[in-house]
């Protein structure tokens, strides 16, 4: 599987890459279909931003991001999200909307 980094703005420290190689690794484990990863780190004043993106063949690609003052927190809950995709994947929920809401249309 290819890792991919990328910086915007963001001094990242080989400490906070080594981190995030480990757990995407760690989260790829459990989604066998997945080829490549791309981890985007961003830093917007006080703001850091972090977006993780699983590329899966045939469109099942998974793509979660947070913001938080830290990048490792941040990290953890972009990754917390892919998780939660890749679950709903896996149950056959429908994308989006997880439940109807009002009347079913006819």
């Amino acid at each position: 599987m290819d890792i991919h980094f990328h910086a915007h703005h963001a001094d990242v420290s080989d400490t906070m890459r080594t981190r995030a190689e480990r757990a995407v690794l760690r989260s790829a484990e459990r989604l066998p279909r997945v080829v490549e990863a791309i981890i985007r780190f961003e830093r917007d004043g006080t703001l850091r931003k972090v977006s993780v993106a699983f590329r899966a063949p045939k469109g099942h690609d998974l793509l979660g991001s947070a913001a938080g003052r830290y990048f490792g927190p941040t990290l953890t809950l972009a990754l917390a999200r892919v998780s939660a995709q890749a679950g709903k994947e896996k149950r056959g929920l429908p994308k989006g909307r997880t439940r109807l809401i009002g009347r079913p249309v006819d």
